[in-house]
């Protein structure tokens, strides 16, 4: 009985994540900082691509891994013109930042979490324990698709070329 009372709670609890299909009011309230040092609040990054498929790229510099998926991520926008590629950095150190956008030579607009990956309201809500990470959001501001943690992911692909 004990055993069945464990696999009954398990399946209750996984069933109460959800993969949401818009960004929460505080998500997009969490303010940003541009390549410019400029402050700019997420909804605002958002609405001026409404009209457009945005691949939401999070990464950092140190991130191992973030930095394997570039020549894919290369890949993948060259062969998808028309979509948005927007970068946000978890990186603490905005030089370090800067300097990976040069070194790696990523393409795509750029901004930084300047609370990184530390009880940001953004990060909170993605529930971010890993990078790198990847976001579809569609032409109405809505997301297509929540989670992918490779850029050769299919799901992005998919969501991508969804209407």
């Amino acid at each position: 009985m004990k055993i069945f009372s464990i696999i009954f709670l398990l399946f209750l609890t996984s069933c109460a994540f959800e993969t949401p299909a818009e960004f929460s009011e505080k998500a997009l309230n969490e303010s940003l900082i541009s390549i410019q040092n400029e402050t700019i609040v997420f909804n605002e990054i958002i609405k001026k691509y409404q009209g457009k498929k945005v691949l939401i790229n999070i990464w950092a510099s140190w991130c191992a891994d973030c930095i394997r998926s570039l020549p894919e991520m290369k890949k993948f926008q060259k062969a998808n013109p028309s979509v948005i590629f927007l970068n946000i950095s978890v990186d603490e150190n905005p030089l370090a930042w800067k300097i990976g956008i040069e070194r790696f030579q990523i393409l795509g607009e750029h901004y930084n979490l300047p609370k990184a990956m530390k009880n940001g309201d953004f990060v909170d809500f993605l529930n971010l324990r890993w990078i790198p990470r990847y976001i579809v959001v569609d032409e109405n501001g809505g997301i297509s698709l929540f989670k992918a943690t490779k850029i050769t992911d299919k799901a992005i692909l998919a969501a991508i070329k969804t209407n």
